[in-house]
């Protein structure tokens, strides 16, 4: 899996395009600039953005390739991020940001389980944790995405993996995305908003 992925941002400049995520975004724009944890966060594109913003900014990612190219386009841009080597599977909480985004995290549902656990564990209380992720839905459309149904999400089951998040909303949408040539046209995808009280 690491070597498809190395691989992957290897070939293509901008895998997901060089703007953020638009849900991300919007929420970004809302929010007074604090520090933020973006894991699987790929070349970067959300952590530059929230960067440009003010926020202090964390990401990790298993990819080197991923994490060589983040880093280079936000010396490129005079932006300071930290982003490290890291795999989803051995994550464990060892600090609390304001805000934990996980945007197209998809995972077997044992491992993320426990990974979700240790998110929550990530928000401070107050904060935030923002998710956007393929639905099971997303099936039916060629817009990008897992094609192995366990990876894909439904409301109730990650719902249950946060049963003490205070739910702001949390919703699945079609959507039109428009996120470099591997996200793009008409998708399903689940959106979470969720404060740790």
């Amino acid at each position: 899996m690491k070597q498809f992925w190395d691989e992957r941002y290897a070939v293509h400049d901008h895998v997901y395009g060089m703007e953020p995520n638009a849900y991300f975004k919007s929420f970004i724009d809302q929010q007074p600039p604090g520090t933020l944890l973006l894991p699987a966060e790929g070349e970067g594109r959300n952590a530059l953005y929230a960067a440009s913003k003010g926020w202090v900014v964390e990401a990790f990612d298993f990819s080197p390739v991923a994490r060589e190219k983040a880093l280079q386009y936000a010396a490129e841009r005079s932006l300071k991020i930290r982003y490290d080597l890291r795999d989803i599977e051995s994550y464990i909480s060892e600090k609390k940001y304001d805000v934990v985004a996980l945007l197209y995290v998809h995972l077997p549902e044992q491992v993320r389980h426990r990974f979700h656990e240790q998110i929550y564990k990530s928000v401070k209380p107050g904060g935030f944790l923002l998710l956007e992720a393929f639905a099971k839905e997303q099936l039916a459309f060629d817009s990008g995405g897992p094609k192995d149904p366990a990876l894909l999400y439904d409301a109730p089951s990650i719902c249950r993996d946060f049963p003490f998040l205070h739910l702001i909303s949390c919703e699945q949408k079609e959507v039109i995305l428009n996120e470099g040539d591997f996200h793009k046209g008409k998708a399903a995808v689940l959106r979470l908003t969720g404060q740790r009280l």
